[in-house]
């Protein structure tokens, strides 16, 4: 353990601040914790967070108000990951949503999603990994994850 050190946040560039709003509030589940409009810098910043009791960590979704083209998306920049209590009643109710499942969770541990911005998000089963079953079990990818 780093003395004197702990996690923050996280932060992601957002073209479309409602439509990211709308993807990791209304669809993903997280919740907004502040946000700071910048007026001068022409920035708005929206931390996110689970609402679990002793998780601190954040998203900080970034949106600069002049953005005009979309970010560009870098696989180097890995992935987000939460811990889900049910990896397939997780990815069923994203699917509802409207989210596409890119990594299907085949093995009852691991699923893949994306936000509007191409942000790589990891679904993980909580404890241990689920029995296989359909339709997650025959599910082919889509697109990168």
């Amino acid at each position: 353990m780093l003395s004197g050190m702990r996690y923050l946040h996280t932060m992601l560039r957002v073209k479309d601040l409602d439509a990211a709003l709308a993807f990791f509030c209304d669809k993903l589940g997280l919740v907004e914790t502040r946000r700071n409009a910048n007026e001068a810098g022409r920035f708005t910043l929206v931390f996110l967070s689970t609402g679990a009791a002793g998780d601190d960590g954040e998203i900080e979704l970034t949106y600069n108000w002049d953005q005009a083209e979309p970010y560009s998306t870098g696989r180097f920049f890995g992935h987000l990951a939460f811990q889900v209590d049910d990896i397939y009643a997780t990815c069923a109710r994203l699917a509802d949503k409207g989210v596409v499942i890119n990594r299907p969770p085949r093995d009852g541990r691991m699923a893949f999603v994306r936000s509007p911005d191409g942000h790589s998000i990891e679904l993980l089963q909580k404890g241990a990994a689920l029995a296989s079953a359909e339709p997650w079990a025959s599910m082919k990818n889509t697109g990168e994850w």
